[in-house]
């Protein structure tokens, strides 16, 4: 298919919101909500237009689209600095051990605790495929392109990289995570909550939630059986994450319990290991199937390409190189899919 990972644009607001409309709950970087969705192309377009170096609360929103039909395809976005203008929560998922003495006894219980260790990483999120997409690997174009982008203009991002899943919902929108904790303190149903986060943020609810560690044992049953557990929808997207170098170490969402995973952003495998070279040659004739990125911030994009390397010199071939507006002479960032 004729698929380039792009950035947004404000005439792409009316296929945004009809993907968001299909996203579902818990989905908060793409609310079905065309004023919200407005604001995020507007900050986004700034950040694109942005000057100089220096990493700030930016929001890079991209698009996967379809040139053949010239369709919206997809989403997915990146968050330069989580945590700069309001705080940013998790939950750590510990461990305490007391022991007596006198009675020969020692405790040990799992607990939560409310934590912004994760403020100031880069967040990569707002991944959405339109269901007829979901085939022929444009999912890891779209998930990779982000990296892509990233080591592009490396001095705009933090030194670790996050990435939050989505929890366990039901299919009436119920969370048991939420239902478990926030839902008991603050009188709304995950639905509630996760309508206004999607408008409003995290932070204005965050702020209401215990501050004290929370044992996991004093759970109800289906609150902690979801704790660290991605939707099933979102398994794939785990398996991608761990296998650029993302790792879970104890960290999740408040609001659904959803794991937040995350790894150092040069060790990144498609930060780390893409090739930089010149197009030398538009070539049909061989290459290994890669993902291809070129331009900087406005002109970005990405695709699939075939790609060869032999002493330095670089080929691309002709398809490819017309979809993403290549010639000889031109900059690419290059890795073997």
């Amino acid at each position: 298919m004729a698929a380039i990972v792009r950035p947004a644009r404000a005439d792409d607001l009316d296929a945004l919101y009809e993907m968001a409309k299909l996203a579902g709950g818990g989905f908060t970087n793409l609310p079905a909500d065309r004023p919200a969705l407005a604001d995020r192309l507007a900050r986004s377009a700034a950040a694109f237009a942005r000057t100089g170096n220096g990493v700030h609360d930016d929001v890079f929103l991209l698009i996967l689209e379809d040139r053949a039909e010239d369709r919206v395809a997809g989403t997915a976005q990146i968050m330069a600095r989580v945590g700069e203008t309001a705080p940013f929560h998790s939950y750590r998922r510990g461990v305490l051990t007391q022991h007596s003495p006198e009675l020969g006894r020692s405790f040990r219980t799992e607990m939560l605790s409310l934590t912004t260790d994760l403020e100031g990483s880069t967040e990569v999120g707002g991944l959405f495929l339109h269901p007829r997409y979901r085939a022929g690997g444009l999912g890891l174009l779209l998930a990779r392109s982000r990296y892509l982008f990233i080591r592009r203009h490396r001095a705009r991002f933090a030194d670790r990289v996050i990435a939050e899943l989505r929890g366990v919902i039901d299919e009436a929108g119920a969370a048991p995570f939420w239902d478990g904790i926030a839902g008991r303190f603050l009188g709304m149903d995950f639905r509630e909550a996760d309508a206004f986060n999607a408008i409003n943020g995290h932070h204005a609810i965050a702020n209401l939630m215990p501050k004290h560690p929370i044992y996991l044992a004093m759970l109800p049953e289906p609150a902690r059986a979801v704790v660290g557990v991605p939707h099933p929808t979102g398994r794939a997207a785990m398996r991608m994450l761990e296998t650029e170098g993302f790792a879970y170490d104890g960290y999740l969402d408040i609001f659904d319990g959803g794991p937040t995973l995350s790894a150092p952003t040069d060790r990144i495998r498609t930060v780390g290991d893409a090739r930089e070279g010149q197009v030398s040659r538009v070539d049909g004739d061989g290459g290994n199937r890669s993902l291809v990125a070129t331009g900087e911030f406005a002109t970005f994009r990405a695709g699939f390409a075939l790609v060869g390397e032999v002493a330095g010199e670089v080929m691309i071939d002709p398809i490819a190189a017309d979809l993403l507006t290549l010639g000889k002479g031109d900059t690419i960032l290059h890795i073997a899919r």
